[in-house]
């Protein structure tokens, strides 16, 4: 096994049992689908992706181990930051491939310009950047 020679965060986010249909990361953020573990019908268990070499993973709910998908709890418990070069390219793009708005992206007196979107399966993305 290769040594891990950096650390680095790989969010898992949860999504309904029996999805076959991920195509909103590669529309909304240019997401590479580095591998995936399917299920015996075709729906996704597991898919691996990359934002600019950034990795997080799909992974379908498991209510046995306390692992649920945003819709069905009415709510998140953790919002994934994406820093990007051009936070409202990105927010467009997202938009335009199913997100929704939670609040638009405005520059802040600490130095970041950020807005909010949830995604078409519940989970909320502030999309950042730092301003100059």
């Amino acid at each position: 096994m290769t040594a891990l020679k950096t650390t680095f965060f790989a969010p898992q986010l949860f999504i309904p049992a029996g999805t076959t249909d991920i195509s909103f990361y590669f529309k909304a953020f240019d997401a590479l689908e580095i591998r995936s573990w399917k299920n015996d019908d075709g729906s996704y268990h597991v898919a691996e992706l990359s934002i600019d070499g950034a990795i997080f993973h799909l992974h379908e709910e498991q209510h046995a181990k306390g692992h649920f998908e945003p819709v069905k709890m009415k709510g998140v418990t953790a919002l994934t930051g994406l820093f990007v070069e051009d936070v409202d390219t990105v927010i467009r793009k997202a938009l335009e491939a199913g997100a929704t708005l939670l609040s638009p992206a405005q520059d802040y007196d600490y130095g970041y310009r950020q807005g909010n979107l949830r995604d078409p399966f519940g989970h909320h993305w502030m999309i950042e950047m730092k301003l100059n």
